[in-house]
């Protein structure tokens, strides 16, 4: 498994800037967690309030490290695992009319193009709320980019080696 888990701190700093000071400002949102990994920021989500978080994740083996973490903390509901593939998920959640208000992508950083090819077609399909919010985290050394389609980056948050992107539509 190539595995790299969002550093507690800056998961911290993502639902700090998330939240802005409101502790129910999550409540009974809809989330995707791409290449969800050990599915941390999904989990966090669900803490938080989340109504319903899917975790996608094409390994195998980290889809049932998801299922594990999120069994040890007794998290009964509220959550999909999908072990599947992240583009072809997204094109079948736009067929199904799935509507999401925060997505978070975090591929393997070495597997950069994934991150324009899944921005596009988040800025592409019909799946994000209008309010909707997209989070990249990535190398602060590499840019995933500023437009995809409907997405603008309005915000880069760099802490440590890590960066995260924000992007809304416009």
């Amino acid at each position: 498994m190539d595995i790299r888990p969002t550093s507690d701190k800056l998961r911290e700093t993502l639902f700090n800037v998330l939240t802005a000071g409101n502790p129910v400002a999550l409540e009974g949102s809809t989330w995707a967690d791409l290449f969800a990994g050990t599915g941390a920021i999904g989990i966090e989500a669900l803490s938080r309030g989340a109504g319903r978080v899917y975790f996608v994740e094409a390994s195998r083996s980290a889809a049932q490290l998801i299922r594990a973490n999120l069994d040890s903390l007794q998290a009964a509901t509220g959550f999909d695992i999908l072990q599947a593939d992240v583009a072809k998920t997204l094109r079948r959640w736009e067929a199904e009319a799935v509507a999401l208000d925060t997505v978070f992508l975090d591929p393997p950083f070495a597997q950069q193009k994934e991150y324009g090819g899944t921005l596009e077609i988040l800025g592409q399909a019909k799946i994000l709320r209008a309010t909707a919010t997209v989070i990249a985290e990535h190398l602060k050394k590499f840019d995933p980019g500023g437009e995809f389609g409907a997405l603008k980056r309005y915000r880069t948050l760099v802490q440590g080696d890590a960066a995260l992107s924000f992007y809304r539509q416009s």
